[in-house]
């Protein structure tokens, strides 16, 4: 078992490490809170954070659209409510029950495979990268 687990380990750092090649020689920086974006929200959100993912026809409940928040919130863009909503491990009254989900936990576990960074900064950057992409989906 031990063994099995080396080696798991050993692969993922090996292609953790190709994946850091490769994009340390594209010419474009990476947009972290766009590949998070599309990597965990735009199934349900859709790609354009209009609410319109392929999730939304399987789903019981309306699919937000997050094009608008700033909007609807007397044109301030709620950064602490969603910051919140995304990382969801701390249970915010008014936005009802937990219908998604805990990005907040998925991504301090995923921060934990990597004994270089500490799993909550690590956790925090992402969503911190992922609310200024959802900042940035905003409606003019």
């Amino acid at each position: 078992m031990h063994s099995q687990w080396l080696q798991v380990l050993a692969i993922s750092t090996s292609v953790i490490g190709a994946s850091a090649v490769a994009h340390a020689q594209q010419s474009t920086p990476v947009d972290v809170g766009k590949f998070e974006y599309e990597s965990h929200c735009a199934v349900c959100h859709g790609l354009n954070g209009e609410g319109n993912g392929p999730y939304t026809s399987i789903l019981k409940k309306n699919i937000p659209g997050l094009t608008t928040l700033s909007k609807s919130n007397g044109g301030v863009f709620p950064f602490p409510r969603v910051y919140e909503t995304i990382d969801g491990r701390q249970q915010v009254q008014e936005h009802g029950p937990k219908d998604m989900p805990i990005w907040g936990r998925e991504f301090t576990s995923l921060g934990s495979f990597n004994i270089w960074y500490d799993p909550e900064a690590f956790a925090r950057a992402k969503i911190l990268a992922l609310t200024d992409y959802i900042y940035r989906l905003q409606a003019k």
